[in-house]
């Protein structure tokens, strides 16, 4: 497999592939580390000499974690049904909730990005116009996602939106009664042995529950891991296993054929089905159950229109022709 990516990262394939982690079976089969230029949310740390404990951007893959997250809290009774009103998790904008159209809002809408509402990130990231940016930017980041000008009927379709993930933080702070990074490192990355972590947040201190995380590699492949195993580590059941499913279930199409959960991907590669999270610059944590395979990818291509290529480039022609 080794031999498979130096050939790939010599072919200019995988340019700007910081880290890879790569588990079959339960074993590291895979450990590449690489140097480059590199970013904390934006924020230029210059050339970087990557390792096994460096800790990297994950960017939107930060959604799926909240998702787990939210099945934790959930299963403790803390926070809403996927079928619950979203507004009554949010009660002080009884003037938002008054519209009729936002008040079918429910919690599931914003699981599956189907708000229904306008919500623009194709801006570049480091642009007050991005949607996501503005949010961070905003007084009261809960406002601005709920009082965005509705175009659709909620639950129509997948609408790429920080904004849903935003309101799934503030439902699982409120619920919990602690900071989502307090909350992660208790009831799942301390269990899991993740000692390090960042969490970023906006000016507000309110962590991004849409970008914010940075990991190291392993220790993202660690959470792939765990939903390998249908949120089970150690013998401890970390996450309700009825949450993985529900959570991964494909539920709205994509547009590039693949399918969304419950802040989840799922699609098929190689003939064989798999799910995942992606994040800016090429970050991605892919499993693929039948194969019994997890694959933690970190790249530096932020805000490129091709980021894509690298972490295509090694799970097809790296990973999978290696892994039976």
């Amino acid at each position: 497999m080794r031999e498979r990516l130096d050939e790939a990262i010599e072919a200019g394939s995988a340019d700007g592939l910081h880290a890879v982690v790569v588990v079959h079976d339960g074993q590291t089969v895979l450990e590449y580390y690489g140097r480059g230029e590199d970013f904390s949310w934006g924020t230029p740390l210059g050339p970087v000499e990557f390792g096994p404990h460096t800790l990297h951007d994950v960017r939107s893959v930060t959604k799926s974690v909240t998702a787990l997250l939210y099945g934790i809290a959930l299963g403790q009774g803390l926070v809403p049904e996927p079928s619950a009103s979203l507004f009554a998790g949010f009660p002080e904008y009884p003037d938002l909730a008054a519209d009729p159209e936002r008040s079918r809002l429910t919690v599931e809408h914003a699981l599956t990005m189907s708000l229904g509402m306008e919500w623009k990130e194709e801006i570049p990231y480091n642009s007050p116009a991005n949607a996501e940016i503005a949010m961070e930017l905003a007084p009261d980041r809960y406002r601005f996602v709920l009082e965005r000008p509705i175009v659709e009927p909620p639950g129509l379709r997948y609408s790429y939106s920080g904004g849903a993930t935003a309101l799934l933080g503030g439902l699982i702070a409120r619920g919990t009664g602690h900071a989502l990074q307090d909350f992660a490192r208790e009831v799942l990355f301390a269990p899991l042995g993740i000692g390090s972590f960042e969490w970023m947040a906006g000016p507000d201190g309110v962590a991004s529950a849409a970008s914010g995380l940075r990991l190291a590699t392993p220790d993202l492949a660690r959470i792939g891991e765990v939903v390998l195993a249908g949120g089970e580590w150690g013998g401890r059941q970390l996450v309700p296993a009825g949450w993985v499913r529900t959570m991964l279930e494909p539920r709205l199409p994509v547009e590039w054929g693949g399918s969304y959960g419950y802040q989840w991907y799922s699609g098929a590669g190689e003939g064989h089905a798999w799910v995942g999270a992606m994040g800016n610059g090429g970050q991605r944590l892919t499993i693929v159950p039948d194969r019994h395979l997890v694959v933690a990818i970190a790249a530096g291509n932020y805000d490129d229109p091709e980021q894509w290529r690298t972490p295509t480039a090694v799970l097809e022609r790296v990973v999978f022709p290696s892994v039976a």
